[in-house]
């Protein structure tokens, strides 16, 4: 039987607001799988404070005081949510046997953590949350969410459609991802590539508790790219047979232009030709802007950044700061 020790993983920016329910709901589970003999009474949550502008980092110091249960890392700046994340599981990896990531709002339901203990007690070593219905959602937030993991899927960036971050992994599959050592993160696209036996939970997603949204379109749309660019090359084998396209496209015209000077019937085309000279032109500038995106990651791995700096670690006796 694999070990059981489990810390619950969850990233938190300016988060002041739910995060006192967030720990009231966690450590109630924590507890009840305790009760149950599924989890290691070693069990903690993680609050992962990714350079908060309020007072997160002092409500988690508090939770920590007041309940064993409650352990935090605090990052030197805000790096994002999955460099956060990261440092979350990376923290965890090596005093768990098993990690759930789950965001701070609360909107992953709490009790689909119970399944997927289940799974990873039966050997499963990935177990995906996923939404079993959209129908809370607006019929714009719907159809641009399903819209960005197909788009997603067609870009030749692999995820797993209608789940986020909210997932368990085992300690092996958290060395695995360890291995993946590059900057520009992407974790729902770098975890299905790890390989090990994976399973998936569905789940009813529910409101956010309190707060609002991090994630807004312009931050999804960002998001998107990044996925994009990050896993897959694909975009730039559609620039090369965007090329090709045009390039027998310009033979067909030029052969049709011969053909009409021959015959006489040689026409003044000016709007054809302005149409071509805004497509040519366009398509360039579209080209050199995905060049452009996948020389900007290049130039950022290539500087061998770290992705995440540690100042305090708040777990029990193994509290340490400027780690």
């Amino acid at each position: 039987m694999p070990g059981n020790t489990l810390y619950i993983v969850v990233p938190c920016y300016n988060e002041e607001e739910v995060l006192p329910e967030t720990a009231r709901r966690l450590g109630d589970k924590l507890r009840a799988l305790m009760e149950a003999g599924k989890i290691d009474p070693r069990s903690r949550v993680l609050f992962v404070n990714d350079g908060s502008k309020d007072k997160t980092w002092e409500i988690i110091q508090r939770l920590h005081r007041e309940d064993g249960l409650m352990c935090g890392v605090d990052l030197t700046r805000n790096r994002g949510h999955q460099n956060a994340l990261l440092a979350g599981l990376m923290t965890a990896k090596d005093r768990a046997d098993m990690v759930i990531s789950m965001d701070a709002d609360l909107q992953d339901d709490v009790d689909a953590a119970d399944a997927m203990v289940d799974k990873y007690l039966d050997g499963v070593d990935i177990v995906y949350g996923v939404r079993s219905s959209r129908k809370k959602d607006t019929f714009f937030k719907r159809t641009t969410a399903e819209g960005f993991y197909r788009m997603m899927d067609l870009l030749g960036a692999e995820t797993v459609f209608n789940h986020a971050d909210y997932r368990l992994m085992s300690k092996r599959a958290l060395e695995g991802l360890a291995q993946f050592t590059e900057v520009n993160l992407f974790l729902r696209g770098i975890v299905p590539m790890i390989g090990y036996r994976t399973d998936t939970v569905e789940y009813e997603r529910g409101e956010r508790f309190a707060g609002e949204s991090k994630y807004p379109l312009k931050k999804m749309l960002a998001f998107a790219l990044e996925g994009v660019t990050s896993l897959s090359v694909r975009p730039l084998r559609m620039i090369t047979g965007l090329g090709f396209l045009v390039f027998l496209i310009s033979l067909i015209m030029i052969l049709y232009n011969v053909v009409r000077w021959a015959t006489g019937n040689t026409v003044a085309g000016w709007a054809s030709l302005a149409c071509s000279v805004w497509f040519i032109g366009g398509l360039i500038l579209l080209s050199l802007g995905v060049i452009g995106e996948y020389l900007g990651k290049l130039y950022l791995e290539s500087k061998d950044r770290p992705r995440f700096l540690i100042r305090e670690v708040l777990d029990g006796e193994t509290d340490q700061k400027d780690s």
